[in-house]
């Protein structure tokens, strides 16, 4: 490491003098302070587009626009930097201080927001969630253009501006990547976003408290630095004591009823409320379905499929992993396989085990004629080789881009490559009413990997008219026959199943292009027709 020195007598250098001065406590303090607001940084930005994603959907969209925003806002507090000229100790501290209080909290105040406002008022929330991002990213933007000025005062002897820069940006990345690795595995899943959240900011915390004892020669007013310590440490500490009752009673006020399931797996947030009017399931706050109507969805969603197949014996169910539409499958007693797969096996291990969600899908995730296989269907779809006589496509909204592609004509291939020959799929394809240019969208898509589609839809109470899609490489032969479909059914009708096939004027085919991986328009057509109404 290089030291700054006068003159041009290369001879009067001595091998001692030559050798690196050992580095000292205070400087090994400063520099592992860098690897600390790094990590605490990028859990703010990290947290901010997880919270985002899980309450306004479309991960891809709100990563992106969380992580731009907070870069923007780390550059606007690097070039305010330059006008910070005395006390750079003192500001350091405050800075420390205010980010692990703002960052610390932002988790729990965006959680608490969200539940108060009302369920369209998203407006005033995204100004909240920008305007802390911001006001966070600005203050981290602070934080290492003040820790090299301090090194290069307090260290000039050991630092060329060179070394200087070089080592404080070795530990700004190294700290980045530890948390970037640590936070989706270690962190989120044990001790949630809140208590993430509060335990950095306790961290950012910690190195005010050090820099408070390492200077505490150089700071006036010292007696105050110490009190706005403590003060932000114990508002982190009760709050970490009390993230639990806190998101008890944020979501409650949120989804207003008996909550009997309140858990976080790796992909989402699974919340399930049991109230007098029924069991309704949440995933990431959207309504995945009200079992006092559900029957209808998945009555529409398996019936017409599996009545038009003479003796349909292998069925392959994608997504679903709630198990409603495999018990649907499980009513034709000729079926002798039937594969679910599922990517979150929180799911599929919470249907199988809860009495209420059990009591729900009638034990259909214990049948023996059941596989289930906890996977990306995508990647599922690529690696397999079986085939089958009904394929029911039960994922939920293309919301984001990673559902979206479940929705697209590279997926499609997959799926008809797993068709038998005489085999149809049935797709869930969201409202053709709210929706009208999304469903038909879906009917291109898979028209356009040669496919004849069969559109079709029914009223669920819950979510309003319903649009569903049977696929196949020939035309749908709608049963007649009052024994096609299995004996005990509470909506659907062999009789009814013309008037689904009706689309009146406002729900009627559109020219709408496919969906392909390439560009994935039906992400951005979806949330642009279900933004202008109240889900």
């Amino acid at each position: 490491m290089s030291g700054l020195r006068t003159g041009t007598d290369s001879s009067a250098a001595t091998p001692a003098a030559a050798a690196p001065a050992r580095v000292s406590p205070a400087e090994l303090a400063l520099l592992a302070s860098v690897f600390v607001v790094a990590a605490c940084g990028l859990v703010y930005e990290l947290a901010a587009g997880a919270l985002a994603s899980y309450l306004l959907g479309d991960s891809v969209l709100q990563f992106s626009t969380i992580i731009g925003c907070y870069l923007f806002a780390m550059g606007i507090g690097s070039w305010l930097s330059r006008f910070i000229e005395h006390q750079l100790v003192a500001q350091f501290l405050r800075i420390e201080l205010m980010v692990g209080l703002i960052g610390g909290l932002m988790p729990a105040g965006l959680f608490v927001a969200h539940s108060l406002l009302p369920a369209d008022a998203l407006a005033p929330f995204r100004v909240l969630l920008y305007g802390l991002v911001g006001l966070v990213g600005i203050l981290a933007g602070l934080e290492i253009p003040l820790v090299m000025r301090i090194l290069k005062r307090h260290f000039s002897e050991r630092y060329a501006l060179k070394d200087l820069v070089s080592q404080v940006l070795t530990f700004d990345y190294l700290g980045a990547l530890v948390v970037a690795v640590a936070f989706p595995l270690l962190f989120v899943p044990h001790l949630g976003l809140v208590r993430t959240g509060v335990f950095f900011g306790l961290l950012n915390a910690g190195v005010a408290a050090w820099a408070l004892w390492m200077f505490r020669a150089e700071l006036r007013n010292l007696w105050a630095h110490v009190a706005a310590c403590v003060a932000v440490i114990t508002a982190l500490l009760a709050t970490m004591a009390g993230a639990g009752h806190l998101t008890t009673w944020a979501e409650d006020a949120f989804y207003g009823g008996d909550i009997i399931v309140r858990e976080s797996s790796d992909y989402q947030r699974v919340v399930v409320t049991a109230g007098a009017g029924g069991v309704r399931l949440y995933l990431n706050g959207n309504l995945q379905f009200h079992s006092r109507d559900e029957y209808r969805y998945h009555e529409a969603l398996v019936h017409p499929a599996m009545a038009s197949q003479a003796a349909p014996r292998r069925v392959l169910v994608l997504g679903g992993g709630d198990g409603m539409a495999v018990r649907e499958v499980l009513k034709y007693p000729g079926v002798e396989q039937v594969t679910l797969v599922e990517l979150d096996p929180h799911i599929t291990r919470l249907f199988a085990r809860h009495p209420a969600l059990v009591k729900l899908n009638d034990r259909a995730l214990a049948s023996p004629k059941l596989q289930i296989v906890n996977a990306d269907a995508y990647a599922w779809l690529e690696r397999n080789r079986e085939f089958f006589d009904v394929i029911v496509v039960d994922f939920p909204d293309p919301t984001n881009f990673s559902i979206g592609k479940l929705y697209s004509t590279s997926f499609y291939q997959r799926a008809e490559q797993a068709l038998a020959a005489s085999g149809v799929m049935v797709v869930q394809t969201t409202s053709p009413l709210v929706a009208r240019r999304s469903f038909w969208t879906v009917a291109a898509t898979l028209e356009a990997v040669g496919l004849q589609t069969t559109p079709y839809h029914a009223h669920v109470p819950s979510f309003g008219e319903w649009g569903f899609i049977i696929a196949g490489r020939r035309p749908w032969v709608m049963p007649t026959s009052p024994q096609a479909l299995p004996a005990g059914l509470r909506f659907l009708t062999v009789e009814g199943l013309p008037a689904l096939l009706q689309f009146p004027p406002d729900m009627a085919r559109i020219e709408m292009p496919p969906n392909r991986l390439s560009n994935q328009g039906l992400v951005a057509t979806f949330e642009e027709e279900w933004g202008r109404v109240d889900r």
